[in-house]
């Protein structure tokens, strides 16, 4: 029988059993997109909350919109943006008793010698800034890079440590930094999310999708996973013998029985999220074809972000695919590299570095490219790194072990100082020693630039008014900005 036989036939009565006749409609929910769309039961958001009082700036923002390059796993500071004149001087000894001291490691590895940067470091551009031999494209760009060189978070484990960058806390069911931004600012396309991930597609993501998820803010905030293909977002695309006059009309049916449902129950948060996503999924079947036709690119801009390669034709691919999507009004894109593993180089940072940095140096240079001669890049913040660096001193000989204490990540476009290092590490890379940012501040300065001030975007949960940097008192880091 036709799944959609018999739905005028649904009288008031029925509206209660909404639930048994969606069972049997077959295909509908899958169709409408709500694997992809509607929040994960147990990443709900209370109800007690509303939907956001605010989606506008609070004040002029420096960047409409951003893209963060998550390097998952935790990519080496100190083989990549922050050269160490002491690492290579004191290289095969131990670390300095001034230095080990209340070191705290998973393994005793503080024993162990340190390990020199595994490639050199050169100068760049007129500002001179220092970039690794492991990054040759993106050093091309060093006059618009703005390297923060001191950024620490409070987690030596992969999960927490994912959680704390993509959430401010390193406990899960918080709310992302990108959920943070919907709620703040909504999208500027209304067939679009504000919010879309690009994971990368070997999975593994240490602590997975609740980095990107919505946490207590309302559902519709959570990010929305896209890959390139024809199949951009899992079943989105209804099936072929389902007419789009039959799709509206089982949409509208839904949606007039969710509505009822909706006003018994005081508008809970929850379903009035779902009752989005359903109009939403609807609005992306013909908005999201469009924007993964990658054949409408240029053979140059192809080329420009290593799709004629194949090193590096994947990650180009959701790069170019982020530009795409920001052009269109996504208020935040993440695109993430490294799977179960990684960038988390235990046993050989050369051999790590060398794979990983091949697969997304030429993508993230062609991308910052892209972004400029297109006049995006003015007001588009690119950031670029992970939820931790590496320790000084060597592992299994030739690797690193995880360091929260001091590392990097840089940003460039909108709003950020180009060709710029800020805050140092100490003599061997181990700790955060001048101009310490930690990951809150980091955030609050992420908000201000895009126009938020972050001690005003919150969201009542639980008696409190939840926000993104935490109930401490964090500032910005003014000196990073243009």
């Amino acid at each position: 029988m036709n799944a959609f036989a018999g739905i005028s036939s649904l009288n008031a009565g029925s509206a209660n059993n909404r639930r048994g006749f969606l069972a049997k409609a077959g295909g509908g929910a899958g169709m409408l997109a709500l694997s992809a769309l509607m929040a994960d039961e147990q990443m709900a958001c209370a109800s007690t909350g509303s939907t956001s009082q605010h989606e506008k700036p609070h004040f002029e923002p420096r960047a409409k919109r951003v893209i963060w390059l998550f390097m998952h796993g935790g990519p080496s500071h100190v083989d990549l943006f922050d050269p160490k004149p002491g690492l290579i001087k004191y290289a095969g000894q131990p670390l300095p008793e001034s230095l080990a001291a209340n070191v705290k490691t998973r393994r005793p590895v503080a024993r162990n010698p340190l390990l020199a940067p595994v490639k050199p470091f050169r100068k760049y551009g007129q500002s001179g800034l220092d970039v690794s031999d492991f990054l040759p494209e993106i050093a091309k760009h060093a006059d618009r890079l703005c390297v923060i060189r001191s950024l620490h978070g409070d987690s030596v484990n992969h999960p927490q440590s994912v959680y704390q960058m993509n959430t401010g806390s390193i406990l899960m069911g918080h709310p992302s930094v990108g959920s943070w931004v919907a709620y703040g600012l909504g999208s500027e396309n209304r067939d679009l999310p504000a919010f879309i991930v690009l994971p990368d597609p070997g999975g593994g993501l240490k602590g997975g999708p609740p980095a990107w998820g919505s946490g207590y803010l309302p559902a519709s905030y959570q990010g929305v996973t896209m890959r390139p293909g024809a199949q951009p977002i899992l079943h989105l695309t209804p099936p072929p013998e389902i007419s789009s006059q039959q799709q509206r009309s089982t949409l509208a049916l839904v949606q007039q029985l969710n509505q009822r449902h909706l006003l018994a129950r005081d508008n809970d948060d929850e379903l009035n999220a779902r009752i989005k996503s359903y109009e939403l999924a609807f609005r992306m079947q013909s908005a999201a074809p469009e924007l993964v036709d990658l054949s409408q690119e240029t053979e140059d801009t192809l080329s420009l972000y290593g799709l004629d390669q194949k090193e590096t034709r994947e990650f180009g691919q959701r790069c170019l695919l982020a530009r795409r999507l920001i052009e269109r009004g996504v208020r935040m894109v993440q695109v993430y590299s490294g799977d179960t593993n990684g960038w988390d180089a235990h046993k050989d940072v050369l051999s790590n570095h060398t794979q990983l940095c091949r697969a997304t140096d030429l993508p993230v240079a062609g991308l910052l490219t892209d972004l400029h001669r297109r006049g995006l890049l003015e007001d588009t913040l690119v950031i670029w790194g992970g939820e931790f660096g590496r320790m000084p001193m060597s592992e299994s000989g030739t690797g690193r072990d995880h360091n929260p204490w001091g590392y990097s990540v840089w940003l460039a476009g909108a709003g950020v100082k180009a060709g710029f290092a800020y805050g140092a590490t100490d003599d061997v890379g181990l700790r955060a020693a001048e101009n310490k940012v930690h990951i809150n501040s980091f955030h609050a300065t992420l908000l201000h630039l895009l126009g938020l001030n972050h001690s005003e975007l919150t969201y009542y949960h639980n008696g409190l008014d939840e926000r993104l940097t935490g109930p401490s008192e964090i500032d910005i880091v003014p000196e990073i900005l243009a």
